[in-house]
């Protein structure tokens, strides 16, 4: 069998932009606007030095009708300068959020319809750190630096245009002193760049997965006295984590070897050109436009230097990102062919042939598995722990697709159905039934359908839950936390008013009544009695009183059917 998509823990940072192109493409026309905009500004900002030149030169000359041009030309290109800004801030901002919006959006969406065993693959915390992470260190680049690298890359490309075009000799000189040595400065620092913010981001993913694995475990670490070793191997990581944020801290200090360079070369071009005017080969003017100019030229460099740790960081949570979307993209079903609703019964049968199943090659779970589960039928699978039950749950409702063989619903291919028409044919209660924070109608809203309060009445008159749901306080009765104030059972319960709601043709129950009390477990057993007898009910359990309720049983042993039978009460 083939292994599962993994993502990569250091994805290829090379052309990421590339990568990102078809993410961009919905955006241009603002992305494009707002660039222009923000060009305009660096022009407008570049602008200034052969102005104030130009002045210098009038001012020298007695040339007072050129001062006074020169001077009025200085505040409406301030005043333009400053409208430039303030509008290309803004809409660089707006085109760089909707980006990354819908980078969250799809990264969201493909998780949300990725195959149970890509996410059973991951951490949670590895998958929570890429979806709200990384794009929230993106957005917070985009809010804080995205202007400025777009900025400064303009006014660093115009300022050399105009220094070429006032001197090539003194520009020549200029980029001699400075250039090589900010490129060596820069290259030290790129060349180290992406293992150290790589490995950051690395290392904090995994100090975020043991943390929400602390969450998930913590009652287990504390009865169990396990808290030690688990706080002991959390330290480990915690300090994995610390080192690595401080090699990228002292990879990122690197840059700042650049302010010194641009001291050493202001020097070279106050002597050079001081000659240059000295011999009339230029003017003060040009002279003064050099010193502004250059002011521009390393403080631009200057912010890009300070914004590599930025980008570095930006380009490694990008590359992790759409590592992400990648991965998820492969593993997301093909479109059904598909059976239209209108080719699909109301209720039908469920039935796998030859089904194999394993989750590593060579192992396997399931094998040459074939039954039939007729409408209405009311079946009980057993077997020994590790028989493949649970796997075999997965696969009938489509969460799993198999190795070998096909799993149909009224002879059509669970894999060719839509999520949501699978969804509404068959439905599966899991043993740990997942509740989110608030009131049990709002849990009970999970379901495609989006069931109103009469319909959860209505539900809960039918399964007999009455006197169950007024003890506990109606349906606006509050659940806790991820429903830590309802009991196993309890939870149960409401997976089962769930399913209810949903009204799936086909309703599988994985270990519903294992480990609750016995009062709850009858009550959840009657439910099931309450549920309507045309749709087919899959029970997997080890409770005899279960078992019992159900006419047939079939039996799994490692991996195989090893019997089916009648049973009697």
């Amino acid at each position: 069998m083939a292994e599962p998509v993994l993502l990569d823990d250091r994805p290829d940072e090379r052309h990421v932009l590339r990568r990102a192109a078809p993410h961009l493409r919905p955006h241009r026309r603002a992305l494009i606007t707002a660039v222009a905009v923000g060009l305009a500004d660096s022009a407008a900002l570049v602008a200034v030095a052969p102005l104030v030149g130009r002045a210098t030169d009038a001012l020298k000359a007695g040339d007072r009708t050129g001062l006074l041009v020169a001077a009025g030309a200085l505040v409406a290109l301030a005043v333009v300068q400053l409208g430039l800004a303030r509008s290309g801030e803004l809409l660089l901002a707006k085109a760089g959020e909707n980006v990354v919006r819908s980078l969250r959006e799809r990264s969201v969406a493909n998780l949300a319809s990725a195959p149970l065993r890509f996410l059973e693959s991951h951490r949670t915390g590895e998958l929570l750190r890429r979806t709200t992470g990384e794009v929230a260190a993106l957005a917070a680049f985009v809010r804080m630096h995205l202007r400025n690298l777009v900025s400064a890359t303009a006014t660093l490309v115009f300022t050399l245009c105009l220094l070429f075009v006032y001197s090539w000799q003194l520009a020549l000189v200029q980029l001699v002193v400075f250039v090589p040595p900010a490129l060596l400065a820069m290259r030290w620092f790129q060349r180290d760049a992406s293992a150290a913010f790589g490995g950051k981001a690395t290392a904090e993913a995994t100090v975020a997965a043991t943390f929400s694995e602390t969450l998930t475990v913590r009652e287990a670490l504390q009865t169990a006295g396990g808290l030690p070793g688990w706080t002991r191997r959390f330290g480990r990581e915690n300090a994995v984590a610390v080192t690595a944020a401080r090699r990228a801290i002292r990879v990122e200090n690197r840059i700042d070897l650049v302010s010194l360079i641009e001291g050493v070369a202001l020097v070279a071009l106050l002597l050079f050109g001081g000659w240059q005017a000295s011999h009339g080969d230029i003017t003060i003017g040009t002279v003064v436009t050099f010193v502004l100019a250059s002011r521009n030229l390393f403080d631009s460099f200057s912010d890009l230097s300070q914004l590599v740790g930025h980008v570095q960081t930006a380009r490694t949570g990008l590359a992790r990102l759409l590592d992400l979307l990648a991965a998820t993209e492969r593993v997301k079903p093909k479109a059904p062919a598909a059976a239209s609703p209108a080719d699909l019964p109301a209720r039908g049968e469920l039935r796998c042939e030859g089904v194999e199943y394993g989750y590593q090659d060579g192992t396997r779970v399931l094998s040459d598995v074939s039954l039939a589960f007729p409408a209405g039928d009311r079946v009980g699978v057993v077997g020994e722990t590790g028989s493949g039950k649970t796997t075999l749950s997965k696969l009938l409702c489509g969460l799993y697709a198999p190795d070998r063989g096909a799993v149909t619903f009224a002879g059509t291919d669970l894999r060719e159905l839509s999520e949501a028409e699978l969804r509404r044919r068959v439905v599966l209660v899991p043993q740990e039934v997942r509740m989110v924070t608030g009131s049990i109608a709002r849990n009970l809203e999970l379901v495609h359908s989006a069931p109103d309060r009469a319909a959860m009445e209505r539900a809960v008159r039918e399964l007999g839950l009455e006197d169950w749901l007024r003890d506990l306080g109606g349906l606006d009765a509050e659940v806790g936390v991820r429903g830590e104030r309802l009991s196993a059972g309890e939870r149960q319960i409401v997976g089962l008013l769930r399913a209810a709601l949903a009204d799936p043709a086909v309703l599988v129950l994985d270990e519903a009544t294992a480990d609750i009390d016995p009062v709850t477990a009858a009550r959840l057993e009657h439910a099931l009695d309450g549920m309507s007898e045309d749709r087919t009910l899959i029970v997997i359990a080890h409770r005899p009183a279960t078992i019992a309720r159900l006419p047939r049983v079939i039996r799994l042993e490692q991996g195989r059917v090893a019997g089916r039978m009648a049973h009697h009460s």
